[in-house]
């Protein structure tokens, strides 16, 4: 049970980084600083206006779709927050990999990289892994992005490609990471990935095998379902035993006993709120984001190794409301709808859920019917205060999603 939570929390691939210089081209980027300054909502910015955000100004244009809510968190830092739970992991991960992998002499083999700046070109977040343009984890619906050019990182293998033509063989980076996604107590717009990379040369990898001096990494072939077209299988073999091997020593423990050239590595992640939460037993992701005492004080631990188990806080009421509305003609998107409620409600939105779809028989058109659930984690909602909020959000689906209410 345990270890298939910890894999469900985690993903991972080999990969081969090879003659980069041939592949890949020249690229460079400034780090960036300090805190970011919340604009207007920005789901259908004017082209012409621009966006601060630490302490850098960017240019909107028709790909533009940051919001108030997803702005106001960037540059948190909660990973770096001494003693909140995903700072707790972090060090916990680190703590392990310092102490299992060591280099010469006697020195940690992985660096840690973890103030990297969230705002990355599209190159870094998807060409430097090699993504074709047309694939679907580019769309707009699945993204944040200040322009055409620049986003808030999905993932932290953004850092990847600068971080190997450093000459890191080595490394972990941690993060926040955005993406959009539906409303739940398991999702939310920005989340904490940590990221593992380790690269191999043909030394490293077949010396301690017998005859390995005569075992190549690389071949000529065709790419098949267990493999690359240029790795050879012993190569890959060694890399998936390496890479099973660091997962399950560190899942072991977390949870107890329950410019590379010719290199080949690999690769893994991990999302920090969902390893916390089966260990903590925190029951919602909006309390990663809490300033209540109460959470906080929790996890001020003297060893970052203690056990610890979230007490729930007082489970105040929910408030539920549906909204209703004709769909328009074209270009709707769920995660659209769904960041207009996260930027109107905020955290008092605990889930939303599509209740029902309909079809009318003669004109055709499709109704959606959500049903928002309200409720605070620290106090009881008003149906008062909550009517509100539910009004603001009926009122911006129409001027920015071009849907019909049903109200």
């Amino acid at each position: 049970m345990v270890y298939s939570a910890f894999i469900r929390a985690a993903h991972e691939h080999i990969f081969l980084v090879r003659k980069v210089s041939h592949v890949f081209r020249c690229h460079q980027h400034q780090a960036l600083g300090s805190r970011p300054a919340a604009s207007q909502f920005v789901a259908q910015s004017a082209p012409g206006s621009v966006v601060e955000l630490l302490g850098k100004s960017y240019p909107q244009d028709d790909h533009s779709n940051l919001t108030p809510k997803v702005l106001s968190k960037v540059g948190r830092n909660l990973h770096n927050q001494k003693y909140h739970p995903l700072w707790l992991m972090k060090e916990r991960v680190k703590e392990h990999f310092y102490r299992q992998y060591m280099g010469r002499p006697r020195t940690p083999l992985f660096s840690v990289y973890d103030q990297l700046p969230p705002v990355v070109t599209t190159w870094q977040n998807f060409d430097s892994l090699l993504i074709p343009a047309d694939h679907p984890s580019r769309k707009k619906g699945d993204n944040y992005y200040l322009n055409r050019v620049h986003m808030l990182r999905a993932h932290t293998s953004a850092h990847q490609w600068d971080l190997l033509h450093a000459g890191l063989n080595a490394f972990l980076v941690v993060g926040d990471v955005y993406r959009r996604d539906q409303i739940d107590s398991q999702h939310y717009p920005v989340f904490h990935q940590l990221e593992g990379v380790r690269l191999f040369s043909k030394h490293e990898l077949f010396a301690s095998v017998k005859d390995g001096e005569s075992l190549q990494l690389f071949e000529e072939s065709s790419r098949s379902a267990h493999k690359q077209e240029t790795h050879t299988m012993e190569a890959v073999k060694l890399v998936e035993f390496d890479l099973k091997q660091v997962l399950t020593r560190l899942m072991t423990h977390l949870f107890g006993d329950a410019g590379a050239q010719d290199r080949i590595g690999w690769a893994f992640g991990l999302g920090l709120e969902r390893l916390a939460m089966i260990l903590y037993d925190i029951p919602d992701i909006r309390l990663f984001w809490s300033e209540d005492e109460r959470f906080l004080k929790q996890f001020h631990l003297s060893d970052i190794n203690q056990r610890v188990k979230f007490q729930p806080l007082s489970k105040y009421p929910a408030v539920f409301n549906d909204i209703s509305f004709w769909l328009p003609s074209e270009n709707y998107m769920e995660n659209d709808f769904y960041d207009i409620v996260r930027t109107v409600g905020g955290d008092l939105v605990e889930k939303v859920d599509l209740i029902d779809k309909f079809e009318h028989p003669k004109t055709h058109r499709t109704s959606h019917c959500y049903r928002i659930t309200y409720r605070h984690m620290e106090r009881t909602l008003s149906q008062r205060e909550v009517s509100s909020v539910h009004q603001a959000v009926q009122e911006a689906a129409v001027r920015l999603l071009g849907v019909e209410g049903r109200f």
